[in-house]
């Protein structure tokens, strides 16, 4: 297919063009030459290799090449719409205990809040300020003119109907705000009153349903600016934003949604009348009781809901009782990016996993066992000699440099910097306990070999080979050189695994043994 070459050079993914530990550019765009063209393109092993009219030169994946664009997952476009008979199961959550210890329920959780609007995290401890803990635990606190959280009581002199016993309509927080707060969350310590049951309504779908059914009303509410305002003794709050917002491809994005909160238009009569047909029509479809999802939080529920998206609602409650929520606001894009964190990692241990169970169960350079038993091997000796995880997990992963292929270069002759090329992959997951053991494995031998005269007689003939290959021992500067390394010691240590690490047909714990650990060396 034609490749814009503007597009192209922007997206090199070299280190001279990109930061590799967090992939800023380090150009920009008028850096580039206003003749540039492609001098030279070739397609071999699933990647394309372009030499540029400037003379540099650039490697894409070609998958990359053919993907899309991941679009804005803040649009209607990346989530599941939904009414209140589509949760037969319960409401998406999961135990506080198992949230905090399982990266998988982790997971799972925020995903429902990016893809459904909401979780619920049950059984978190009911003691005063723990629903901050829970926002910290994904994000960061939004601070308000209700401080860094707010309590959900009957107050004697509320400044917001919330802080009655009243019933309070589907609604979102804080509109008069720019930005909104996009996260609330809110953590039951009591609540043994009569009534009091809380309500979502999924605000992208009841817009959706009005663009359905009434087109031009839909029109209206897009197109017209609301003001939102707030004021009290202290605080003086004010926005200005439609009731729906769409994005620039007219998806929805936003719904804004607070009858208490609305000031005052100041249009023609004409189009205040649209406004409020508008507005009447959108209010009654998110009253529909289909819509209303409605349910009983008890002490340790704790609700995490999207307050761009979804209106919350509450019944009225009897004072016969207490009824005691903590709130607190966050934000999406914290919660996001502590997501696509953890999407990333299952799907780095899920590769390595693959690497395990398919290339893995090859010829290991020669030796009785496949790549996959010696590295389970190494890892299973580490672990039975009680090292610290760091250790286990460098043992375990010494190889990987091997993958792809690279270990037929080694053994026809080319050094292939397994070490390295490992180290450096595992990088983009681990820290340096675990990388750097694995980048100086390979000089560990050459050391070994230089300071124990015996150490190079008990090698495997294959390990002899690939020792000469790899620069042979160490001269006496090069062996106190490596001495004086801070991992040193640790890197002898994942060597001496290595080499006990080539029994044929010893019982080995497979990867999801070791997946475990793994992840929490990620975290």
């Amino acid at each position: 297919m034609p490749l814009s070459a503007y597009w192209l050079r922007d997206n090199c993914p070299c280190t001279e063009c990109r930061d590799p530990r967090n992939g800023q550019k380090l150009f920009q765009i008028t850096d580039l030459p206003g003749d540039l063209a492609i001098a030279e393109q070739a397609e071999e092993d699933g990647v394309l290799a372009v030499r540029w009219s400037d003379g540099h030169r650039s490697r894409y994946p070609v998958e990359w090449l053919t993907g899309t664009g991941a679009g804005d997952d803040r649009t209607e476009q990346g989530k599941r719409l939904w009414e209140a008979a589509d949760f037969p199961a319960g409401r998406p959550g999961a135990d506080w205990d198992a949230y905090l210890a399982d990266p998988a329920q982790r997971t799972a959780v925020l995903a429902a809040v990016r893809d459904v609007g909401f979780a619920v995290l049950r059984g978190v401890p009911a003691l005063e300020r723990q629903v901050l803990e829970v926002a910290r635990d994904f994000g960061y606190v939004r601070e308000t003119n209700y401080g860094e959280l707010f309590d959900v009581r009957v107050e004697p002199d509320p400044n917001n109907l919330a802080f009655t016993s009243a019933a309070i309509a589907p609604h979102t927080d804080n509109p008069y705000r720019d930005p909104v707060p996009t996260l609330q969350l809110l953590h039951c310590l009591r609540n043994d009153a009569t009534g009091g049951d809380s309500g979502l309504v999924d605000g992208f779908r009841a817009a959706a349903l009005l663009r359905e059914e009434a087109p031009e009303d839909f029109a209206v509410l897009t197109g017209t600016p609301v003001p939102f305002a707030f004021r009290d003794r202290r605080s003086e709050l004010r926005a200005e934003r439609p009731l729906i917002e769409v994005d620039a491809l007219g998806r929805i994005r936003e719904v804004r949604f607070n009858n208490r909160s609305i000031g005052t238009l100041r249009l023609p009569a004409a189009e205040l009348d649209a406004f409020y047909a508008a507005y009447r029509r959108f209010a009654r479809i998110t009253l529909r009781p289909e819509l209303q999802l409605t349910f009983r939080l008890v002490p340790g529920d704790c609700l995490v809901f999207d307050n761009t998206r979804l209106l919350h609602a509450r019944t009225a409650f009897a004072q016969d009782g207490h009824r005691h929520l903590q709130g607190c606001y966050a934000d999406l894009d914290s919660l996001a990016s502590t997501l696509a964190v953890l999407e990333r990692r299952a799907a780095a241990l899920d590769a390595l996993e693959r690497m395990f169970a398919g290339e893995g169960l090859g010829e290991y350079l020669g030796e009785e066992v496949t790549m996959a038993e010696h590295m389970l091997q190494a890892g299973a000796s580490a672990e039975a000699a009680g090292a610290p995880a760091h250790l286990v997990a460098a043992a375990l992963l010494h190889d990987v440099g091997h993958f792809g292929g690279s270990g037929l270069r080694l053994m026809q002759g080319q050094d292939n910097r397994h070490s390295h090329t490992g180290a450096d992959w595992l990088a983009r997951w681990f820290g340096p306990e675990v990388t750097e053991p694995v980048r100086l494995h390979v000089a560990a031998k050459r050391y070994l070999c230089a300071v124990e005269p015996d150490y190079r007689a008990r090698l495997s003939e294959a390990s002899e080979y690939t020792l000469r290959v790899q620069g042979g021992p160490m001269d006496a500067a090069e062996a106190a050189a490596f001495a004086a390394l801070a991992g040193a010691e640790e890197a002898v240590a994942v060597r001496r695994w290595d080499d006990q690490a080539k029994v044929a047909g010893a019982p080995t714990p497979s990867f999801a043994h070791f997946r475990p650990l793994l992840e929490r060396l990620m975290a």
